[in-house]
């Protein structure tokens, strides 16, 4: 294609959609959002969206529930996400308030601060600081930064700091 020439985009008929729809949730789950997205890209008249939606559901190949859940264990286990990015994620995505409750719904708020801390004390290691106070604001901005609860994130600060604090004055201690 000639740098002058436009781009001319195809439009899908509604059969050609449900194929590629069914092509494409077959090898990855996908929310009814990024169906109604990919069918807006491609064309697809808007009274026949919600009918190849409809049928995709009935059909198994669409399940935001089923998405939800997996999308949550995905970004919870692999990328160390908190409720909050999770929950905007999903929204963004489309997915119905009642069911991103019921995934986030799943989550052990013990697990959760076991691996905000095990994020924070990784994120530790990496970090230059030349105070305490330095070093709490830049954990605090990391931990909101991947979606954890401000109650939360500060609980788990405070602790590692205090950690810190005890080590730094046992290593001053001087005869």
């Amino acid at each position: 294609m000639l740098p002058t020439q436009k781009r001319v985009k195809r439009t899908k008929t509604a059969e050609e959609a449900l194929a590629s729809l069914m092509r494409l949730c077959a090898r990855a789950e996908r929310s009814s959002g990024d169906a109604r997205r990919l069918m807006a890209t491609w064309g697809v008249p808007e009274q026949d969206r919600e009918s190849v939606l409809q049928r995709l559901k009935r059909e198994k190949f669409i399940d935001d529930g089923r998405y939800a859940e997996a999308f949550v264990r995905e970004k919870v286990n692999l990328s160390g996400w908190g409720e909050w990015k999770i929950r905007s994620a999903l929204k963004h995505k489309g997915v119905a308030e009642d069911v991103i409750n019921a995934a986030l719904g799943q989550l052990s708020p013990k697990q959760s601060a076991q691996r905000l801390a095990e994020r924070l004390k990784r994120k530790m290691r990496t970090v230059k600081y030349s105070s305490a106070y330095e070093l709490r604001t830049k954990l605090i901005r990391y931990a909101l930064s991947l979606g954890y609860a401000m109650d939360e994130v500060m609980g788990e600060v405070e602790a590692i700091t205090r950690e810190i604090k005890t080590k730094e004055e046992c290593d001053n201690f001087t005869y």
